[in-house]
């Protein structure tokens, strides 16, 4: 084939995933795997059986309408309705996609042209860059930094230039575990107005919050026209192999998205979008029970860890925890993820992965706790050992 590399320039740097090298370490050695963030138990047995209800009814075996079936696009809008006080029109203002992922990447091929600066969170999650860069687009990284990784607004400010056309902001964010604040929000609404920016928001962990609360961008003035807000079933109900997400947006941004996510995969999740609209109207209960029953996993594996030696910064929201092992005399978080499953049996992500400014991420190693309890109190006890 010559000397020319197969893989184009644009992805010549990402490779295989963290993830997707961690689990396969985490397979090899039998290790627990705290670092994909994936469920060990399934959700909801109602929403499970909607989908099997689905299938026998033959709804959805053949391709689903391209924006998604009507009766889950009616209760994304009674969702955002419901918990946020947004009002959008399931015709025109809701597009179904295949999981958050797809969603983002849809966003960021249909609203960014070659050059354009994307300002992002860092440390941000991996298909971020990626799809920045498939977009021939340019990321530019707001550092987030230990102890509490809040967002400078003025350097924020700074790294505004003429050439910036969209803002990517994850909260809850994930790995830290921020969630920002009605002022942060606030903030960050009057710089994308003042300088006419676009806004994607991925809110995949909306009802993983533990202080404070969730609160969208797009309900603050100025910001409904300019952000498209990105969530998905995976995390909040515990199907994350049926890849269901959602944008929700101004027609014309819903119009954009839809015309590059038509061609990455037309349609997918035929019957799970219909057991995911039964799921958006379970009764409040579930929701609070659901946050409660993660936070208290937050806290169980936040004191083990903390026992193990391991500096913990307690997350505000999501299923992750930031750890600094700089504490167990150790510095790099890579060399310190991939010994650790012949170590002790554990398997976590280094955060340096996430990060363009790697010295800010190094010693930084994040944990799910997104497991049954007694997953979590065998790798704490495994974890005493280091």
């Amino acid at each position: 084939m010559g000397a020319r590399p197969l893989l184009n320039r644009r992805l010549a740097s990402m490779g295989t995933t963290i993830f997707a090298e961690m689990s396969a370490l985490a397979t090899a050695t039998g290790s627990i795997n705290l670092g994909q963030g994936f469920p060990d138990t399934d959700g909801p047995a109602e929403v499970r059986e909607a989908a099997v209800r689905a299938l026998r009814e033959g709804r959805g075996n053949q391709y689903p309408p391209g924006p998604g079936v009507p009766e889950l696009r009616q209760a994304i809008a009674e969702h955002q309705q419901r918990f946020h006080g947004l009002t959008y029109d399931p015709d025109t203002e809701v597009l179904v996609t295949a999981g958050a992922t797809e969603a983002i990447a849809a966003a960021l091929l249909a609203l960014l042209e070659p050059g354009d600066e994307v300002i992002a969170f860092e440390p941000f999650y991996d298909s971020y860059a990626a799809c920045i860069a498939m977009a021939g687009a340019v990321r530019r990284p707001l550092t987030l930094r230990a102890p509490d990784f809040r967002p400078d607004l003025d350097e924020l400010r700074a790294l505004i230039t003429p050439r910036t056309r969209l803002l990517l902001i994850n909260t809850p964010h994930n790995p830290t575990g921020l969630v920002l604040t009605p002022d942060e929000l606030a903030g960050i609404a009057r710089l994308a107005v003042e300088h006419d920016l676009l806004v994607v928001t991925d809110e995949v962990y909306e009802h993983l919050v533990f202080s404070g609360g969730h609160h969208p961008l797009a309900a603050l003035p100025g910001m409904f026209e300019r952000t498209v807000a990105i969530s998905s079933a995976g995390k909040t109900f515990s199907f994350t192999g049926w890849k269901v997400g959602w944008v929700t947006a101004a027609p014309e941004l819903v119009a954009a998205v839809r015309t590059a996510k038509q061609y990455l995969t037309y349609v997918s999740a035929g019957p799970f979008q219909y057991a995911v609209a039964e799921a958006l109207r379970l009764p409040d209960e579930y929701f609070a029970s659901f946050r409660a029953d993660l936070r208290r996993k937050r806290d169980l594996l936040a004191d083990g860890l903390t026992a193990a030696g391991f500096r913990v910064f307690n997350p505000q929201g999501t299923y992750f925890i930031t750890t600094d092992i700089t504490p167990l005399g150790e510095k790099d978080g890579l060399e310190f993820c991939r010994a650790l499953p012949e170590r002790c049996g554990v398997v976590a992500i280094p955060n340096v992965v996430f990060y363009d400014n790697t010295e800010a991420g190094r010693s930084l190693v994040r944990f799910t706790f997104c497991k049954q309890d007694s997953v979590l109190e065998e790798a704490v006890a495994r974890l005493g050992r280091l």
